[in-house]
């Protein structure tokens, strides 16, 4: 698999590790241990990935992230502290894709970057058997060129919301749980359940479609159960 990633970590031992794995892979690696230098290259360059460890001096990787995330749509995969929660959460809201917790495999960050570029770079190969345009109350989501629009004016999506959305349109009129959305998107044996990342990606998708929780328009809250569009 090709592609260009963009790594940052102020801790050079890791960032050195990760790029041998990714490059060894077939991936062309940018790596920077100052997330300003980075910045200033993700400002420029567009990649296919990000890796971004969160804890950085200067420009920590949630500024960094929030940066990328304004400028493109590429998946970005956070890398956290163990235990720290919170900064998982605030890096999914800020658009990330995903998190790996240290210490981790290589391996299995390697897994995540391919699931993640699988997503962005194949999906209208893997749904070219599926219906490719959704339309729902002035929604249109097309899965041949994964553009999304409301009410005729584009939506930026990340891939990871595209995906959910484009689950949910599929199944329209029926409640999908969290725990099938979450293995929707995350098709590896590497991923353990967490119904908080589903329930921060829908809270983002509808600050961007200016639904409602209490009376949605488009994404609906099944309690007990999971989401649904209704039919």
């Amino acid at each position: 698999m090709e592609g260009k990633i963009l790594v940052v970590d102020d801790e050079k031992e890791i960032t050195d590790l990760v790029t041998l794995y990714l490059e060894n892979e077939g991936f062309q690696v940018f790596k920077f241990y100052d997330s300003r230098k980075a910045m200033n290259y993700a400002e420029k360059e567009e990649m296919d990935l990000a890796v971004l460890d969160i804890m950085m001096p200067g420009i920590d990787g949630l500024e960094l992230c929030r940066f990328i995330r304004e400028r493109y749509t590429y998946p970005i995969i956070m890398l956290t502290a163990k235990g720290a929660e919170i900064d998982k959460i605030n890096g999914l809201t800020l658009g990330a894709d995903d998190y790996v917790t240290k210490p981790f495999l290589p391996l299995e960050l390697v897994a995540r970057v391919k699931a993640q570029l699988r997503r962005y770079k194949q999906y209208d190969k893997s749904s070219a058997k599926q219906e490719e345009v959704f339309f729902h109350k002035g929604l249109v989501l097309n899965l041949r060129t994964h553009e999304c629009t409301l009410n005729e004016k584009p939506l930026s999506l990340t891939p990871t919301e595209f995906t959910i959305l484009s689950v949910l349109c599929r199944r329209k009129g029926t409640v999908v749980s969290a725990e099938e959305l979450f293995h929707e998107v995350w098709k590896d044996e590497y991923y353990q359940k967490n119904n908080n990342t589903i329930t921060v990606h829908i809270r983002h998708l509808r600050e961007k479609m200016g639904d409602s929780f209490e009376k949605p328009k488009y994404i609906k809250t099944v309690w007990g159960c999971g989401y649904k569009i209704e039919g």
